[in-house]
């Protein structure tokens, strides 16, 4: 269901990161993505690597599967108010020109060797059981911003199937992208997965936002 929230929203974010010299836009098919490379510092990174490390357990997910190999990673939440979390955490609304109100608690996810979260989209689909207690919360998820905080030595790219995208990851450098489409509507093309780790190991920060403010 396409809202005039979500579609000023998209345009409002495109806008700022295309304002953004820092910024480089990423072509692909029927999807707004963009790349900010060095975003965080090595010491940033690792200060976050070390969090999730003492943290991580076993990945949930909002529907269940029968695909035990659908996601093998291991995730915690950050704590927002820790100062170190909350001053990456500003940063990262401020690129996107979010208030922090409408970014869900960023999450911290591992990837060792094998593992990987298979083809899914962030945005909510209202047909399953988990959208009534969503759409209270603060609706539908807008923008996803992911950072890179190392490079596993191979595997571990962000593929966006449908877009013809693969992305690599580089430490420190922030991937964005739009879950809907200028009309404001959920959007297909941004179905994308984690490939499998082959050697090494891949952590990342994801925070998704809200077409309205998030309710923890």
């Amino acid at each position: 269901m396409a809202t005039d929230r979500l579609a000023d929203i998209g345009r409002n974010t495109a806008a700022r990161l295309n304002r953004n010299p820092a910024v480089q836009m990423v072509a692909g098919q029927g999807i707004e993505l963009y790349v900010h490379e060095n975003f965080l510092t090595l010491e940033e990174c690792g200060g976050l690597v070390a969090m999730i490390d003492a943290d991580r357990k076993p990945s949930a997910l909002l529907s269940q599967t029968d695909d035990a190999e659908f996601r093998t990673s291991e995730s915690c939440d950050l704590d927002r108010w820790n100062p170190f979390v909350e001053m990456i955490d500003r940063r990262i609304c401020a690129l996107m020109g979010m208030k922090p109100k409408q970014g869900e608690t960023m999450q911290g996810q591992r990837y060792d060797v094998g593992q990987q979260f298979k083809a899914h989209h962030d945005y909510f689909h209202v047909g399953e059981d988990y959208w009534i207690d969503q759409k209270k919360r603060g609706g539908q998820r807008s923008w996803t911003a992911m950072i890179y905080l190392d490079e596993p030595e191979s595997g571990g790219e962000t593929w966006f199937s449908a877009a013809g995208l693969r992305v690599s990851p580089r430490t420190g450098m922030l991937l964005a992208w739009n879950n809907t489409d200028r009309q404001g509507a959920v959007n297909a093309q941004a179905l994308h997965e984690s490939l499998p780790v082959m050697a090494g190991l891949k952590n990342v920060v994801t925070k998704w936002f809200r077409e309205r403010y998030w309710v923890t």
